[in-house]
């Protein structure tokens, strides 16, 4: 069940995966593919460890596993290897329906973005692959900014794009980090609990 604040708001920033995609499962997967390849053993990173590390770019939650094991893994090399992966499995994903069906309400009567720490073809290709890539006037991946999640940077460019004060914007959000950075810039938000992407 969605706890929805009360409005008006004048925009919806959704986070992907975990949020409007069911695609954590698959995510975790291709993480523990692309640490194997590069020796790294895949069942230290857990399931626990994976939602943690949700809404942040690739890259630094290498570095992170860098830092917190003591490995010397190429973050950009594994991270590449983890889209190839999730790209030549992402025909697996669903919906997920309580929160796509807000979007849905919301098409076409009010500005809509998702602000996701993924990589933009791994978002692109997981919104299209549930049909709902076009109902969204702009889409914000680490390439757009400076700083990913828990900084405010990508929410903040999604209302930017949308032309909506910060404040009018509410977040639909799974991960911790995202709901720091709703807060950091100023706008409400919806946490989405992990069970509902089991339903």
């Amino acid at each position: 069940m969605l706890t929805i604040p009360e409005g008006p708001f004048e925009a919806y920033i959704f986070d992907c995966d975990g949020t409007l995609v069911d695609s954590m499962p698959l995510h975790l997967d291709a993480w523990r593919a692309a640490l194997e390849k590069h020796g790294f053993d895949p069942a230290a990173f857990t399931y626990e460890m994976h939602h943690r590390y949700a809404g942040m770019p690739g890259v630094a939650i290498v570095r992170d596993l860098n830092e917190r094991f003591g490995s010397e893994l190429d973050a950009a090399a594994v991270e590449a290897d983890k889209v190839v992966w999730y790209l030549a499995h992402h025909g697996e994903v669903r919906g997920i329906e309580p929160v796509v069906a807000v979007a849905r309400a919301g098409r076409g009567v009010l500005p809509m973005a998702v602000a996701s720490g993924s990589d933009a073809g791994i978002v692109r290709d997981s919104l299209r692959a549930i049909g709902i890539l076009e109902w969204f006037e702009t889409v914000i991946t680490p390439v757009d900014v400076a700083r990913g999640k828990p900084a405010p940077d990508m929410f903040l460019l999604a209302a930017e794009r949308l032309g909506v004060d910060p404040e009018k914007c509410l977040v639909f959000e799974d991960g911790q980090l995202g709901i720091e950075a709703a807060k950091a810039a100023g706008m409400a938000w919806v946490y989405v609990p992990t069970d509902l992407s089991a339903g």
